[in-house]
């Protein structure tokens, strides 16, 4: 398995610019918590890149993920991957029982919900981004409406990890590609 491979299967199904930012997105928190568990970061980062390549193309519940894992047998990924992207999705029923899985469950809908807080910032910057103001906004249930709070808080549940040092390494993940998630923050010049 290798990225290259990946990234020409995620961008042959997907166009849409947010769908690849929040593809990277997922894939740096793997990445990132990869190296937290001591695994390997490009493999569990190519699970996260991968978890939703299908999603434009079937978007409903009736073909995403199990569209995919079809594409994915067929292109010679791993069971193991299969079932994680698989497990992704709450719905499908497929029980989540390696940590590679429970890992993705837990950082893909808080992902998508951090890049949101930090896009309303004045600086749009995920270095501006703290644990604190993420718990805050997961409150207000008007943010960012389509993010599954409670698929956020059975993730933590299930990785077995603390809420404020889950978003943590989340934020610290996103951090790592900053630039090509469009989060790096905006400088404000005097006009």
């Amino acid at each position: 398995m290798n990225r290259e491979k990946a990234w020409a299967l995620l961008t042959t199904y997907t166009k849409n610019d947010s769908l690849i930012k929040h593809a990277l997105a997922v894939e740096a928190a793997m990445r990132f918590y990869a190296g937290y568990y001591k695994e390997d970061e490009d493999y569990w980062g190519i699970v996260g890149l991968l978890h939703d390549f299908d999603y434009e193309t079937f978007p409903d519940e009736q073909n995403h993920p199990y569209r995919g894992n079809e594409i994915l047998e067929k292109e010679g990924y791993p069971e193991e991957m299969r079932r994680a992207i698989m497990g992704h999705a709450a719905y499908t029923g497929v029980v989540r029982n390696t940590l590679m899985a429970r890992t993705l469950f837990a950082v893909d809908e808080l992902s998508g919900f951090v890049m949101a807080v930090a896009l309303v910032r004045p600086s749009k910057s995920i270095y501006e981004v703290k644990p604190k103001s993420v718990k805050k906004k997961l409150k207000t249930k008007a943010f960012a409406a389509k993010v599954s709070r409670e698929e956020i808080q059975q993730g933590i549940q299930e990785l077995g990890v603390d809420e404020t040092e889950h978003i943590q390494r989340v934020i610290d993940g996103l951090k790592t590609i900053a630039r090509e998630i469009g989060l790096e923050g905006v400088i404000e010049t005097e006009g």
